[in-house]
């Protein structure tokens, strides 16, 4: 019997029809399953707490890259960073720091050049001026800030203001211990002063806001450099810079470094972490397992005694071609990663 005129057409529209409801199942699976992809990869966190150790960067090692905080933020969660050390300029811009309009002369070859009178009256006219924003400005924008960190995965175990020194007010210290403590850091960091009494000052402010002051040496760096302030407060404490104190030679061995650490660790708030050259080697920054830094048996007395010490990756090794400060902060995370696993 043949086939009635529009069976074909019929049979085809069906086949079509049910092609097309398959095709869209399928698509509408593919959908979901790319959608739970897209948010798995959205929920993903960074993570560098490994067996105990917090493994974390500091601002400065993407300090050849822009560098606002949403933008550190980001080479946090690329580079697999989950904690930070946070420099001070770019968060008081995104706070809302007066800006700064006056125009000095470049260095040449590096060297300070002399001021004038009226540039000298300029500086210290904005200096003025930051100093009463710092003294009247609300937390809110560094609690925010914090908000926004904590939320992407990474916690803030330190700032570094550059409102420490001998020339701030202790309204603008003041500030800074209470940006800290609302960004959530548990210490600040600073150059190690030459001058007893000024590092007696912020113990005692540190003291009173409850945060420690963390003081970061370089060259100088001996077994003995911070006894002194140490002795002055029980919130004056170090922060260590593993590669410097190599580097610094003379007496600073491997052997000397480590008992520092096993010493000193409940006074260690947090340290630096580096491979460079001890002194007789020339000193120099090298990538990770390349210098002189005993890094693995820093990272493991860390990890088999237990101490909660964050270590600050330090990016100053040359950035090979073809690379950049985010993959090299990968590469020392994942050497890190290795030793403690």
């Amino acid at each position: 019997m043949p086939a009635p005129k529009n069976f074909f057409n019929q049979h085809s529209r069906r086949n079509f029809l049910r092609q097309s409801s398959f095709a869209s199942l399928g698509l509408f699976m593919a959908g979901r399953s790319f959608a739970a992809n897209a948010m798995n990869l959205f929920q993903h966190k960074p993570d560098s707490l490994i067996h105990g150790v917090q493994i974390g960067a500091i601002t400065y090692s993407f300090r050849s890259l822009p560098g606002n905080p949403d933008q550190v933020l980001q080479y946090c969660i690329d580079s697999n960073i989950s904690a930070i050390e946070l420099m001070g300029d770019a968060v008081e811009d995104y706070a809302g720091k007066p800006v700064n309009t006056v125009k000095l002369p470049p260095r040449v070859n590096g060297q300070r050049v002399e001021l004038t009178a009226e540039q000298k009256a300029q500086v210290k006219e904005y200096q003025q001026q930051v100093a009463a924003w710092r003294e009247h400005i609300s937390m809110d924008k560094f609690i925010e800030l914090r908000k926004k960190y904590n939320d992407a995965g990474v916690t803030i175990y330190a700032f570094k203001p550059n409102a420490l020194g001998i020339d701030n007010t202790d309204g603008e210290i003041a500030y800074a211990l209470n940006a800290a403590k609302a960004l959530g850091a548990t210490s600040v960091t600073v150059e190690l002063p030459t001058d007893a009494a000024q590092t007696k000052r912020l113990g005692d402010l540190g003291e009173k806001h409850k945060i420690f002051i963390g003081y970061h040496a370089h060259l100088q760096a001996t077994d003995t450099a911070w006894d002194i302030t140490l002795a002055q407060s029980k919130y004056n404490s170090m922060n260590l810079d593993c590669g410097h104190y190599i580097a610094a030679g003379e007496n600073n061995t491997k052997e000397t470094l480590l008992a520092l650490i096993e010493s000193k660790h409940d006074r260690i708030t947090s340290m630096h972490i580096k491979d460079r050259k001890n002194k007789t080697n020339g000193g120099k920054n090298m990538p990770w397992g390349e210098g002189d830094t005993p890094l693995k048996e820093i990272l493991t007395l860390l990890r088999d005694k237990k101490y909660k010490i964050p270590a600050t990756i330090e990016l100053e090794y040359d950035i090979p071609p073809g690379s950049d400060a985010v993959k090299e902060t990968g590469k020392c995370l994942d050497y890190a990663r290795v030793i403690l696993s």
